[in-house]
């Protein structure tokens, strides 16, 4: 786990995930101010929050894993994908990007524009049935997370980012009208910390935060459980653990399976075509 701590990497990915929620809250949430000139409909603040998404998980992705949410951090942590040191460090950073990110809007929003910064709220129904909504949101963006970036996977997956980022824009087109939909603590605790306006935050903490973990059981134990060994999962945990190479042979048979699938003609094994 000290060798993890002190790594340059380690440092980098943990800076890459403040960096990418402090963007993220300030794309989002500018996104959803209340200009005067044109006030902003559900589809611009679910785009603006799903490219947003997709365009810093295709920028960030390959450094930190563009985790951006402490929900789907604590998801990779109980599916045994990151190292419980990384899983906090990743958290704190996430939650200081967006208080930052929130504060860096409130300073240059107009007044009569910024409003309460586009804070979660109870919109529809009780804190119930916005917990209900959270989890469920935030359920299926995790399960969506799980299964694109599964390096397990040799089927055409296609991008990632889109895929997420299209999953947030989903989550947000109806999720607006219940909550002003979070899927993310951490987006919810920036604005509150700046404005000062805590009310019913822990909706906004124990919804995604339950539903990401669901999610992370269901995909990695039940749909599409890991082969690792109790000490591996341990090894991981722990930051101790070092992957065996694959061999040159076998992504190469990976490559030839993967073309097979979405050829009319399978490939001669001598013959390799990319």
């Amino acid at each position: 786990m000290r060798n993890e701590f002190c790594s340059l990497a380690f440092v980098r990915a943990v800076f890459a995930e403040f960096l990418a929620t402090l963007i993220f809250v300030f794309l989002g949430l500018g996104s959803a101010l209340k200009w005067q000139a044109a006030l902003p409909t559900v589809l611009q603040i679910a785009l603006a929050f799903g490219l947003a998404i997709g365009t810093l998980v295709q920028t960030f992705g390959h450094i930190s894993g563009a985790h951006i949410n402490p929900a789907v951090t604590v998801a990779f942590l109980l599916g045994s994908q990151i190292s419980i040191l990384r899983a906090v460090f990743y958290i704190v950073a996430q939650l200081v990007g967006a208080i930052a990110g929130a504060g860096i809007l409130h300073a240059v929003a107009p007044v009569n524009v910024r409003g309460n910064l586009a804070i979660n709220s109870v919109n529809a129904g009780n804190t119930g049935l916005a917990l209900v909504v959270e989890l469920l949101l935030t359920f299926q963006l995790v399960l969506c997370i799980f299964a694109s970036t599964d390096s397990r996977r040799n089927d055409n997956v296609g991008s990632p980012a889109l895929s997420i980022g299209l999953s947030v824009t989903l989550g947000h087109l109806l999720g607006i009208y219940f909550t002003g939909c979070s899927m993310n603590p951490a987006r919810s605790l920036g604005p509150a910390a700046i404005t000062g306006i805590f009310k019913d935050q822990w909706v906004f903490w124990i919804g995604p935060l339950v539903g990401g973990i669901l999610a992370s059981l269901i995909y990695n134990f039940v749909l599409y459980p890991h082969s690792k060994s109790l000490s591996d999962r341990v090894a991981i945990l722990k930051g101790t653990y070092e992957p065996e190479e694959e061999s040159w042979e076998n992504k190469q048979e990976n490559k030839r399976h993967s073309v097979e699938l979405y050829s009319a003609h399978p490939l001669p094994k001598g013959t390799e075509k990319f």
